[in-house]
């Protein structure tokens, strides 16, 4: 039988848990049990939370909280418009937080900066995107734009575009971004294509290439030290 939140010693609740021994010593349902505030009938806060973060098909545990919409949420029993709101507002805060640390004058000297500053925006993503990162001399991030979402096709990128928005930025050099939602980094071959027409169009105009990273689940790869580039 479920416990009601009232009926358990009071150490074992979350608020008074977090109050007494901080943040860091709950569990993930018990962080998110203090988000909802309340249950359901039968159903205490914490045990609600952990139905939340067993709900995504795509990815169980906290993370799978970036993965579930609003609507999906709401069809979880407990969570109505407003709970839903707050859980959808809760994981895009947690993406700009992680951003934020990294985020004041942020170079990029190796593929392993790149990839660190956006596996976690990019490795949970359902379809590919292909960013533009655009960089000053001392390879310090000036700005970074999507360029294209859906299946990556080297027909469908424009260098030209490219160029114009590396140009706007007064960018002294150029990376290419995008993920694999399958988990495989290993670059394909219209991955190949592209970077190899967008190296020649920069060494064209004088705003080289420096990398095309491909962001897998955890894991990356780079054109650049696979001698592509």
């Amino acid at each position: 039988m479920s416990k009601k939140m009232k009926e358990m010693a009071a150490e074992e609740r979350p608020y008074e848990k977090c109050l007494i021994h901080g943040a860091k010593a709950l569990t993930d349902a018990e962080l998110l049990a203090i988000i909802i505030r309340s249950g359901t009938r039968g159903e205490n806060s914490v045990e609600l939370a952990g139905k939340i973060l067993d709900s995504s098909c795509r990815i169980r545990g906290i993370l799978g909280l970036q993965h579930l919409t609003i609507p999906e949420l709401m069809k979880i029993k407990g969570i109505g418009k407003v709970k839903a709101v707050q859980l959808s507002c809760l994981a895009e805060l947690s993406k700009r937080m992680a951003k934020a640390r990294q985020k004041e004058r942020v170079t990029f000297s190796s593929p392993e900066e790149i990839a660190g500053y956006f596996m976690e925006e990019m490795r949970h993503k359902e379809q590919e995107e292909l960013y533009l990162l655009m960089m000053d001399g001392k390879n310090r991030l000036l700005h970074y734009i999507p360029l294209f979402k859906g299946t990556v096709n080297a027909s469908l990128v424009s260098p030209r575009e490219i160029f114009i928005e590396a140009m706007k930025y007064q960018a002294v050099t150029i990376a290419l971004l995008h993920n694999h939602p399958s988990g495989d980094p290993a670059p394909s071959r219209e991955d190949i294509l592209i970077t190899r027409r967008i190296r020649d169009t920069g060494e064209l105009v004088g705003i080289p290439l420096l990398d095309h990273v491909i962001i897998g689940d955890t894991n990356y790869r780079s054109m650049k030290e696979r001698g592509i580039l």
